[in-house]
């Protein structure tokens, strides 16, 4: 299995070396978008098949099996847009076959592109791919301040959708370039916007952008703390007791171990102090938030726009009800409130928590408090063969005294 990826640009009229050209002379089956087949038409044989890429991959894909099988000497010949190992098809075909032979002729991409535009160093920019993809790493860039964000966009992460999200998390010190149909010199254009502007402008399909900060202008994330203070989150009803105070949080969190983790959920967030410290600290994780009272839903929101905090996956609802297909393998969880029912929620957290994982829940020695949640944790444990570590017993002036468990498998 053989082939044969050529990078294009959007121009019409496509230049190729030598080299190329001799490779599309001789060749017999094509594969490309179908922007890409109007670009190359005229080049092709007379004779040429094109297979369409085209969404579902797999039957793309089970159409290049059908051919190899049928022609075990046969090449195929894809075009794709810049540089196809730079989240190009390249890297889709080493993952569907990987024992096909591929060359690559690459061009230049569009965010090198657009930065050869702007006359922009490009060597220290961070490359975030919207392409099909969610907005996890993108939220990380910005969470941990990356000054020049390059950002490959689609038709659902479009620039204006892109500055509207950084303007609702306060990233609001960044200047937006935007490089549309880069490669066409019948309809290049890029254009420089601030993000408000950017944020209420339609722009035409392919596109990219670059966002770079003003660093003078890093105030709201720049000044955030080691462990955020409590008097900053909105509460629920303004009760001050009603939010994991800032050092039991940290306390909480390094129980966690959560530089080392992957998915963290948190389990009745309540205000969400958990789950923002944690994605402020740990932006690599991808967090879900769970929480049965539906007023903390606009809780949680008003706190993670607050503090910068976007990509926090929200749930409401009761969590021994909530479907967990499709979210995911936690491998931190953290129990912040279970109405009496802390069996159920541990033993419905094992049927997803990874092998390797960890819960912890931080348990309050209160004389009014009706439930002893010490107690339901360590038969909980003991019934679902659990093993503890060591607690860690702490009190905060002249708060009740608390007590951090921590279990695994």
């Amino acid at each position: 299995m053989k082939f044969y990826v050529i990078g294009i640009t959007d121009n019409p009229q496509p230049f190729f070396p030598p080299e190329v050209l001799e490779v599309i002379r001789s060749g017999k089956v094509f594969s490309g978008g179908k922007r890409h087949h109007e670009i190359v038409k005229s080049l092709l044989p007379k004779d040429a098949e094109w297979i369409d890429i085209t969404v579902p991959l797999d039957d793309v894909f089970a159409q290049y099996s059908s051919l190899f099988t049928l022609h075990s000497s046969l090449s195929i010949i894809v075009f794709a847009s810049g540089d196809p190992l730079f989240f190009g098809f390249a890297n889709t075909i080493q993952r569907k076959m990987p024992d096909a032979d591929i060359v690559v002729y690459p061009t230049f991409n569009s965010l090198q592109m657009l930065a050869h535009k702007l006359v922009m160093p490009y060597h220290d920019m961070r490359i975030v791919s919207l392409t099909g993809r969610p907005w996890q790493e993108f939220d990380r860039a910005l969470i941990e301040g990356t000054t020049k964000v390059g950002v490959l966009t689609d038709k659902e992460h479009t620039p204006a959708a892109i500055a509207q999200r950084m303007m609702d998390y306060g990233y609001t010190y960044y200047k937006m370039y935007v490089g549309e149909h880069l490669g066409n010199p019948e309809s290049e254009k890029v254009t420089t916007l601030t993000l408000e502007e950017a944020a209420h402008r339609d722009f035409t399909m392919p596109n990219c952008v670059i966002a770079v900060a003003d660093s003078s202008l890093f105030t709201l994330h720049s000044s955030l703390s080691f462990g955020l203070p409590d008097a900053s989150f909105a509460l629920l009803n303004g009760r001050e007791k009603m939010i994991t105070k800032m050092p039991i949080r940290l306390l909480t969190l390094q129980a966690l171990d959560l530089p080392h983790r992957r998915m963290f959920w948190d389990i009745g967030f309540c205000t969400g102090s958990v789950s923002i410290e944690a994605r402020l600290l740990f932006p690599h994780l991808q967090i879900e938030a769970f929480e049965i009272r539906p007023e903390c839903e606009a809780i949680i929101h008003e706190n993670a726009r607050r503090f910068g905090a976007p990509g926090i996956g929200i749930h409401i609802g009761d969590f021994l009800t909530t479907p967990l297909e499709g979210m995911g393998i936690p491998d931190a969880v953290f129990i912040g409130g279970h109405g009496g029912k802390l069996k159920e929620i541990m033993a419905k957290v094992l049927t997803v928590l990874s092998p390797d994982g960890i819960i912890v829940m931080n348990s309050v020695v209160a004389p009014k408090v009706t439930t002893d949640s010490r107690q339901l944790w360590d038969e909980a444990c003991l019934e679902l063969g659990l093993r503890q570590e060591p607690p860690l017993h702490i009190q905060l002036n002249d708060n009740h005294p608390i007590t951090i468990l921590k279990c695994k498998r």
